[in-house]
């Protein structure tokens, strides 16, 4: 079975690094999840019951949200995605979030806070693909 994106290479870091993003940062997250949560990585938090994907990234942010808001970030939008309306027929997100964060140093701290890396393992069992999308807003008519 081909495994999907889930963290981030060195590469990625460097390129995010590299825009030097100033000012607020909004982070668009595609996300599929796995029929069912595979904890083999993180048997420490492994729920008694099997759960679903979508039951894991449950927990995920149930952990999380707190973090985040702690920091000044909030969710934005949540959503169930689907399919495209323009892009490839094939390929499908179940759920879509839009996360604001004050800047680029605000969200490297969160993802870094190992508080928040305790619980990281909830997010990693729910998916089987996401996509991470750091977006620098330039306001509603931007050129």
């Amino acid at each position: 079975m081909e495994t999907g994106f889930i963290e981030p290479t060195d590469a990625s870091a460097a390129a995010m690094f590299k825009r030097g993003l100033q000012g607020e940062v909004l982070m668009l997250n595609l996300l599929r999840f796995r029929e069912q949560a595979d904890y083999s990585d993180f048997p420490e938090l492994a729920p008694q019951q099997p759960l679903t994907g979508y039951g894991a990234y449950k927990k995920y942010m149930a952990h999380a949200g707190p973090l985040l808001e702690r920091r000044g970030g909030e969710v934005l939008v949540a959503g169930e995605g689907g399919n495209y309306f323009i892009g490839p027929q094939d390929e499908q997100w179940d759920m879509v979030l839009l996360v604001r964060y004050p800047d680029q140093a605000t969200f490297l701290a969160f993802a870094s806070d190992e508080e928040y890396l305790a619980g990281l393992g909830h997010r990693t069992a729910a998916l089987a693909d996401s996509r991470l999308l750091p977006i620098k807003p330039k306001g509603p008519a931007a050129n």
